[in-house]
């Protein structure tokens, strides 16, 4: 049973699942769809939707948070700096690139009522890509770990693109109230001071806290224990939070997926071509020129891994799911642009498809694109 478990986490199907129920039923029976996400179960306004969307999506973060945490550790792949150079130039490529191709397309093919879209672009699903590079590369490939570290990477730049370009449109910014995010973090700090092992404390008080900080100030409250997961002990705290969460936010991603990707396919348009672009060729193209660019200044890849497997990880990056849907809730307001940003964001699965039809030609082939060849060899 447990390896069962493990396979279902492993392979994303409870995501998968929850985004295939939604569409079925969003094509098919509509009105029950929305009802069953938007009426409210607990007073006037708290919804299914409500309760994914503020506050499992916060343990969603929380567990990202974790993973740059350790990333900073000692040994970790972002410590020493030096190190880290190359995987992060790579994730600054994987965000500039999209947002420069989605502008270009905007300014081609949209309208001025999409601009608000970029951040969309932005966004690298760490689940999805992952168990996509497994399938190409193997479970011990150094390349797993580069994507793991750029799309963890990726996703706090994302963090930070929600919380100072996308506040919450149903309430006015009121910034006093971002005043309690740094009593939380005082008082997690007080708790760590006091050699506090149990996680409990601070989710439930500090977590609590800066929740109804961002929440009052009008910006959105699922980023609200990225200022708390810091400060946890990693060997006590840090580590049975990852250990009991992490499973159930994996499983909990079905109720997400169901929420957030049920858009009838009538709502596919321009809007929903131009997101799904910029990642998939926004993504492959910044990863891969900003991690020749590192190479070319002499900053290593990974021991084991060229820059032909740096290519197929910029196509593996175009996959944005996850929080993709999610920053499309937060970049506009319109119903119909909404559900078109999610049409897009659900296209970028196919750069899964095209990872791995590369992956195949590659290994057919058997022999390196010339010009991956020629920068290798310049730079040995």
């Amino acid at each position: 049973m447990k390896e069962l478990v493990r396979a279902c986490r492993d392979a994303s199907l409870p995501l998968i699942a929850g985004v295939a129920l939604s569409l079925v039923m969003a094509n098919a029976a509509p009105g029950a769809y929305h009802k069953i996400i938007d009426t409210p179960i607990i007073g006037d306004h708290i919804s299914l939707h409500w309760l994914v969307n503020d506050v499992f999506m916060a343990f969603f973060f929380a567990i990202a948070a974790v993973e740059i945490v350790h990333s900073l550790r000692k040994n970790g792949p972002l410590n020493p700096p030096k190190k880290a150079v190359t995987p992060l130039m790579a994730t600054v490529g994987g965000v500039a690139g999209p947002i420069i191709v989605f502008f270009i397309l905007n300014a081609l093919i949209g309208n001025a009522d999409y601009s608000s879209g970029w951040g969309i672009t932005t966004a690298t699903d760490i689940a999805l890509s992952w168990l996509v590079a497994k399938m190409i590369f193997g479970n011990d490939h150094p390349a797993i770990k580069f994507l793991l570290l750029l799309a963890v990477v990726d996703d706090a730049i994302g963090l930070v693109i929600i919380a100072v370009f996308y506040p919450s449109p149903d309430a006015p910014f009121a910034p006093v109230w971002l005043l309690l995010i740094p009593v939380a973090m005082l008082i997690a700090y007080g708790f760590k001071r006091l050699n506090v092992k149990s996680f409990l404390p601070y989710i439930l008080v500090c977590g609590t806290i800066s929740w109804f900080g961002m929440h009052t100030a009008g910006l959105h409250a699922a980023l609200a224990m990225v200022f708390i997961i810091p400060f946890m002990p990693v060997k006590s705290a840090l580590h049975n939070f990852e250990r009991k969460v992490a499973p159930a936010v994996d499983f909990g991603l079905f109720f997400f997926g169901f929420t957030a990707a049920g858009v009838e396919v009538s709502n596919i348009s321009t809007l929903s071509l131009i997101i799904m672009l910029s990642l998939i060729i926004g993504k492959a193209l910044g990863i891969f020129s900003m991690t020749a660019l590192a190479v070319k200044l002499k900053y290593p890849l990974p021991e084991g891994m060229n820059l032909r497997d740096a290519a197929i990880i910029g196509i593996i990056g175009g996959i944005g799911l996850t929080v993709a849907l999610f920053v499309c809730e937060s970049a506009f307001v319109d119903p119909g642009l909404i559900a078109a940003a999610k049409m897009g964001a659900l296209g970028s699965l196919l750069a899964a498809l095209i990872a791995l039809a590369v992956a195949r030609i590659r290994k057919l082939k058997g022999k390196p694109v010339p010009v991956l060849e020629c920068l290798e060899n310049e730079n040995e």
